[in-house]
C-alpha cells in the first residue's frame, strides 16, 4: 500500500527515508468495505481521502432520490468542503468497492507540512491540478448532451463503466437508468453498423 502512494507522491517531490517513515507511522492507510458511508448529509468531517485502491462516490440525496455527482478512483483525492469551512457536509460519500484509503486529517497535515515544508508544495500543486480538473469536467457537464457525457465518460474513465452500477452511473449522467440503456444500445449499434 505504502509503495503505490510513494511512487504517486515521486511525481512531485522526492521523499527521503526519513519523510517516509514519518508517513508511515501516522497510521493513514485504512482498508474500507464496500457500501461503507464515510461521511454522511450534516455530519462535521475533518477527514480527507486518498484513493490508493477502489472507488468512492459523492451523492446528494434530493427528494428521497441519489443524486450522484463524482466518483474517486485509483490516485485521485477529496477533500470535502466541511473540512475547509467547518460547516457540516451536504453531501454522502461512500465507498463503492471494497477501497484502500489514505485518510488525514487537518491537524496531522499541519504537523507534516511544519516538519517537511516540501510536502505542502506538493498538496498546493495537487489543490490546483484538482481545480483545473473540476473545471473542466463541469464546464464539459454543463455544455454537453447526456450521450456527449456518455461518450467522454467511455473515453476518459472507461474503468467507471464495469465497476459502478447502472443506476449510480445513470445519476452521475443526470439521466434515468432506462435512459442510460437505450443510450448505450443506440451507441453499441452505431458502433456495430
Amino acid at each position: 500500500m505504502q509503495d503505490l502512494l510513494f511512487d504517486f507522491i515521486s511525481k512531485y517531490i522526492d521523499l527521503t527515508e526519513e519523510e517516509k517513515n514519518e508517513l508511515v507511522s501516522l497510521d493513514i492507510f485504512h482498508a474500507i468495505k464496500k457500501g461503507t458511508i464515510l461521511l454522511k448529509e450534516n455530519q462535521l468531517s475533518n477527514d480527507s481521502y486518498f484513493v490508493l485502491k477502489g472507488c468512492i462516490r459523492v451523492f446528494y440525496i434530493i427528494d428521497g432520490e441519489e443524486k450522484t455527482t463524482a466518483f474517486y478512483t485509483e490516485m485521485e483525492a477529496l477533500t470535502p468542503p466541511s473540512v475547509i469551512n467547518k460547516k457540516p457536509s451536504e453531501y454522502f460519500i461512500s465507498c463503492t468497492e471494497d477501497t484502500i484509503l489514505v485518510i488525514s486529517n487537518v491537524d496531522m497535515e499541519v504537523a507534516v507540512n511544519s516538519k517537511f515544508p516540501k510536502f505542502e508544495i506538493m498538496c498546493r500543486r495537487l489543490s490546483e491540478e484538482l481545480l483545473a480538473k473540476q473545471r473542466i469536467d463541469f464546464d464539459a457537464y454543463k455544455t454537453s448532451s447526456p450521450e456527449q457525457r456518455y461518450l467522454n465518460l467511455l473515453q476518459k474513465r472507461p474503468d467507471l463503466i464495469q465497476r459502478v452500477p447502472q443506476h449510480q452511473l445513470a445519476s452521475y449522467l443526470g439521466i434515468k437508468p432506462q435512459s442510460l440503456s437505450r443510450l448505450r444500445a443506440r451507441i453499441t449499434g452505431k458502433n456495430k453498423s
